[in-house]
């Protein structure tokens, strides 16, 4: 059985190394385009985690505020009924003494209950500011979570590119990436 062998001309060794150089320095300027967008991915992600962390940071701080104005709008309440208490007790009293008794405690439960009530809207308010910092807080988190999917669509479609060799993928790459950058870019704004 006779074996056969083909031999390359000079030509044709020649015109396939230069294919194969020009496939490889594609392949890596690829790689390199892949590790740049995946260290910007990095950041972006690491920035995007932060300011979610830092909007459920003020929004518990928002909850527990509003839990303090809730305790104290029921304290509030309370001094309003034992108020009542007072002025009852004393309209049903007979004796001077013990009406004016009553109505001593019903003039400190005033006192005592204007000072509650300001309490109360004091950590409302608290608690509205910071709410919206929790929301400033978020919305670049978004921003950055769309930034960092483009970024991710970017390494693919280089990925796919190396692997079929289709030059036109890189160009859907290099877009997703700009898109993705300019995105994370914008987020603070």
């Amino acid at each position: 059985m006779e074996e056969e062998y083909e031999v390359p001309s000079p030509h044709e060794h020649e015109f396939e190394e230069a294919v194969e150089k020009k496939r490889d320095g594609l392949t890596q300027k690829i790689a390199l385009m892949t590790a740049v967008l995946a260290t910007i991915g990095a950041l972006i992600s690491y920035q995007s985690g932060s300011a979610q962390n830092e909007a459920m940071f003020l929004k518990n701080q928002s909850i527990l505020k509003q839990a303090e104005a809730s305790d104290q709008w029921a304290f509030y309440q309370a001094k309003s009924i034992k108020g009542h208490l007072d002025d009852a007790a004393a309209a049903l009293s007979n004796s001077p003494e013990i009406k004016a008794r009553f109505l001593a405690d019903k003039a400190k439960e005033e006192k005592e209950k204007a000072e509650v009530q300001a309490e109360a809207q004091k950590l409302q308010a608290e608690s509205r500011k910071l709410g919206e910092e929790s929301e400033a807080k978020l919305k670049p988190h978004e921003r950055l979570a769309l930034a960092l999917t483009f970024i991710q669509i970017a390494i693919a479609l280089a990925a796919i590119t190396v692997l079929t060799k289709r030059r036109w993928l890189l160009w859907g790459s290099v877009a997703a990436a700009a898109i993705g950058i300019v995105t994370a870019m914008t987020a603070f704004f």
